[in-house]
């Protein structure tokens, strides 16, 4: 059972991701790790989230970034967001995560910002531990 679930919405999302292992593991914080795009692959996305025991969530995901919000309309676990840096220098992922609409909440650190996306899961997980 892993504590934090990464998922990106595509392989060349994966130095962004490496980030985050390095940071998690510094940590002892356990992880599962998948690739899954919610425009290509939405029924395998659904069947992965609902199947995962994680506490938290990572989103990685560039372009339209639909991932994350993807996520958190089928969790009520915590979902960090993280945009990748693309034809736009990362600002319409950005944007898309950022923008989620009311009642479906996704956390979003900065562009590429792995290691920040890291240690918020991190601080969620031990949340109530001084």
């Amino acid at each position: 059972m892993a504590d934090v679930t990464v998922i990106c919405g595509s392989a060349s999302d994966g130095p962004v991701a490496e980030k985050v292992f390095e940071t998690l593991k510094e940590h002892g914080v356990s992880y599962d790790y998948a690739v899954i795009s919610a425009h290509r692959d939405p029924e395998r996305l659904d069947e992965y989230v609902k199947a995962s025991t994680a506490r938290v969530f990572i989103a990685i995901a560039g372009l339209s970034a639909a991932l994350p919000g993807v996520i958190a309309s089928k969790t009520k676990r915590p979902v960090i967001g993280v945009p990748v840096s693309g034809t736009l220098m990362g600002l319409d992922a950005l944007l898309s995560i950022v923008q989620m609409p009311k009642g479906v909440p996704v956390a979003c650190v900065g562009v590429d910002n792995g290691v920040n996306a890291a240690l918020l899961a991190v601080r969620i997980l031990n949340a109530g531990r001084a």
